[in-house]
């Protein structure tokens, strides 16, 4: 298939590399052809125009916007449903939030356009992982684009199959999932950025309080001179705490035991705050997404070295610096 893409940052432009490797045709639209010049050198074709990135699509066109939430997400898909026709797709696979999706979907629909919201998580790994993608609305759209979501996504080796489940895997497994009508993809993303903040937090405590294990404020027969590189590395085979935050937080403590280049300082996306909020608004209790929530708001005023290793997590699967939205 062809995709067009709007926005070739850290996720952007790999996802386009791995759209090109499986055989897709792929229109990358930017502002600075310089910054685009390696994906052209690798198969893309690269646009400094908006008209040029439509006219270069063959109907029914796809546009995927991989852009920050909020103000320019909101113009680049005003800009493109002006130039777009009926039959044509667009796909939001930033953090909006998920009410925006519904929102946008209505509004384009009077221009006989499609709109997917795809929450989109894998980070600056997804080229070689793959993209864990989750979508919402019209089905029809959803089962027109599956080529693409099919080569985005890892595919059903990335993980053992659940014992139980019998014949043939489903789109899950393959790691894309139809959610939902409009919204429904991005509140799955929410949610799942509201967890992982939870799990992190939970990591960088447990390795603050190993490392505390040898203060000289603690009783000397109970003082221990712990690696917590080495407990990680431990930790990774066997045990059930294992996960792939886990082998981050192993590689950024190899690279830095004392993570002594990192502030602590952490900062947090609108998703964090929009899953206690949607907590709150259905009376769910969210006591650990919310306590993960608020610990990254303390961080900034007294930062410990659990969170410097938050922040080395972020840097190692999103390539966030310390003052950078996201994850």
């Amino acid at each position: 298939m062809q995709v067009g893409m709007v926005g070739a940052g850290r996720m952007g432009a790999n996802m386009v590399r791995r759209l090109l490797r499986h055989g897709h045709g792929c229109v990358v639209h930017g502002r600075d052809p310089d910054k685009l010049a390696p994906l052209a050198d690798e198969g893309a074709r690269v646009v400094t125009e908006m008209d040029a990135l439509v006219e270069a699509l063959e109907p029914p066109r796809a546009v995927w916007v991989m852009v920050p939430a909020g103000e320019a997400t909101e113009e680049v898909i005003r800009a493109l449903a002006g130039r777009l026709e009926a039959g044509d797709c667009l796909i939001d696979g930033g953090n909006s939030h998920f009410r925006e999706a519904g929102r946008r979907a209505a509004e384009v629909a009077e221009r006989g356009l499609d709109f997917l919201d795809v929450g989109t998580s894998g980070g600056v790994w997804g080229l070689e992982r793959g993209y864990c993608l989750m979508i919402g609305g019209r089905e029809d759209a959803v089962r027109r684009l599956e080529p693409v979501f099919r080569s985005l996504a890892p595919g059903p080796e990335a993980a053992p199959r659940t014992p139980g489940r019998e014949g043939s895997e489903g789109t899950a497994e393959r790691g894309y999932l139809h959610c939902g009508p409009s919204g429904a993809g991005h509140y799955v993303k929410m949610v799942h950025n509201g967890i992982e903040y939870g799990l992190m937090q939970a990591y960088a405590e447990g390795f603050d309080l190993l490392r505390a294990a040898g203060a000289p404020e603690t009783p000397e027969a109970e003082r221990f001179d712990l690696d917590p590189g080495a407990v990680a590395e431990l930790w990774r085979r066997g045990s059930v705490v294992g996960s792939w935050l886990l082998d981050l937080s192993a590689a950024a403590l190899h690279e830095e035991p004392g993570l002594d280049s990192l502030s602590g300082r952490v900062a947090d996306s609108g998703e964090g705050r929009w899953t206690v909020q949607a907590a709150v608004e259905r009376g769910v209790p969210a006591d650990v997404l919310s306590a993960a929530l608020y610990a990254r708001f303390r961080s900034r005023r007294t930062p410990t070295f659990g969170d410097r290793l938050l922040s080395a997590m972020r840097r190692q699967f999103g390539g966030h610096g310390e003052g950078q939205e996201g994850s």
